[in-house]
């Protein structure tokens, strides 16, 4: 295992999924602060998405003709001058554009270190050193967001997005130390660089679909778990803060749990399958069975714990495309990971308004049975 290639990795990820999410404890001090209305800054995470989205789409499919170090070298540092860029903006407009540069410079990258770790392990190790990357991105909601409302309760939001542009800058130093030597671009070879429509055969875009269901069926939750602890339960916002770290924490075990089992059972789309199957069970008790606080913050580790074991093996599946298309499969994963999270957010909104939190176990079990037919549909 490349594992200072993996750290560096997991840094990376972990440094872009903190640029939008640790906005959280702040929307009420931005608004504040640049003269807008919370509901505006909270509208910054889907413009940053769509951004992210497209980045990712065609960072990968440079990173097979160009190579995948320049990516990961110009993504980071290019995230790190958008921090500073939102930590000084005098304007909410401002504010804006540089949120949607973040978001791009993160999709020039996250995709694209999937690719690189795929190449640079054994099949057999895929699964795991997957899960170990995107258990980066899982920390983000069980030490970067609480660390960042301390942090920010003494330097503000703009002094935490400068400590995260640091964190993307040493990332970018960490990626330029562990990915020297790599195989050579499809240019430097003189080989025809590949397609889209090559890289995106019926079985890609059925594992691309695979993901876009997995991460509504998580969205969903971690998008209005505390909604549904508060409005339920009636739990202060304060007193919300422990039962996410202990739902993030199902989200890291599951993910680690989900690589082991991907290198060590044959039949990866299978382990998926099984874990979506179960993830909608647990989500019809999650948000059917509200007998108190602590049962449901159970049920919510039980959930994510589930869900988090599908991605590693859905990874690792997309992971066995050929390596001179693997960083196009792989940022078209960001793009439809991106379209994913939009889904939950607007599937979420729209049941809420229809009958809701009584309808969200029901959705999420829908969604997760059509990803797991997807799975098993001619395997």
């Amino acid at each position: 295992m490349p594992w200072a290639l993996l750290a560096a990795g997991a840094l990376a990820m972990f440094a872009a999924a903190s640029s939008g999410t640790t906005r959280a404890p702040f929307l009420l001090d931005m608004a504040r602060d640049l003269s807008t209305s919370m509901p505006y800054v909270a509208d910054l995470v889907a413009a940053t998405s769509v951004s992210w989205a497209v980045a990712g789409m065609l960072a990968g499919a440079g990173s097979d003709r160009w190579g995948r170090r320049p990516f990961l070298l110009a993504g980071p540092l290019a995230l790190t001058f958008a921090l500073v860029g939102i930590a000084t903006a005098p304007s909410f407009l401002l504010v804006v554009l540089w949120s949607v540069a973040a978001g791009g410079c993160s999709g020039m990258f996250t995709g694209v270190i999937f690719a690189e770790i795929s190449s640079r392990v054994a099949e057999g190790q895929q699964g795991r050193a997957l899960g170990w990357v995107m258990s980066g991105q899982s920390l983000t909601l069980l030490i970067g967001v609480p660390v960042a409302a301390f942090v920010g309760s003494m330097i503000g939001w703009r002094g935490v997005n400068l400590c995260i542009g640091g964190l993307a800058a040493t990332s970018a130093l960490g990626l330029l130390a562990t990915t020297r030597g790599q195989p050579r671009s499809a240019r430097a070879t003189g080989t025809r660089p590949p397609s889209t429509r090559a890289a995106l055969s019926w079985p890609v875009l059925r594992l691309l679909a695979m993901g876009i269901a997995e991460r509504v069926c998580y969205g969903l939750t971690v998008v209005y778990f505390a909604t549904f602890l508060q409005t339920t339960y009636l739990v202060s916002l304060n007193a919300v803060a422990l039962p996410l770290a202990i739902f993030a924490s199902g989200n890291i075990l599951g993910t680690v749990l989900g690589g082991q089992l991907a290198d060590k059972l044959p039949n990866r789309l299978m382990i998926y399958a099984v874990a979506m199957v179960t993830s909608g069970i647990a989500s019809l008790a999650l948000f059917g069975w509200r007998e108190s606080v602590t049962m449901s913050v159970a049920l919510g580790f039980v959930y994510v714990f589930l869900n988090a074991i599908a991605r590693p093996a859905m990874m690792a599946a997309l992971a066995q495309v050929p390596p001179h298309v693997r960083g196009t499969v792989m940022g078209w994963n960001v793009t439809c990971s991106s379209i994913g999270w939009m889904g939950a957010a607007g599937l979420g909104g729209w049941m809420l308004g229809l009958q809701g939190f009584a309808g969200f176990g029901v959705l999420t079990a829908v969604v997760a049975v059509i990803g797991a037919c997807l799975a098993l549909f001619r395997r």
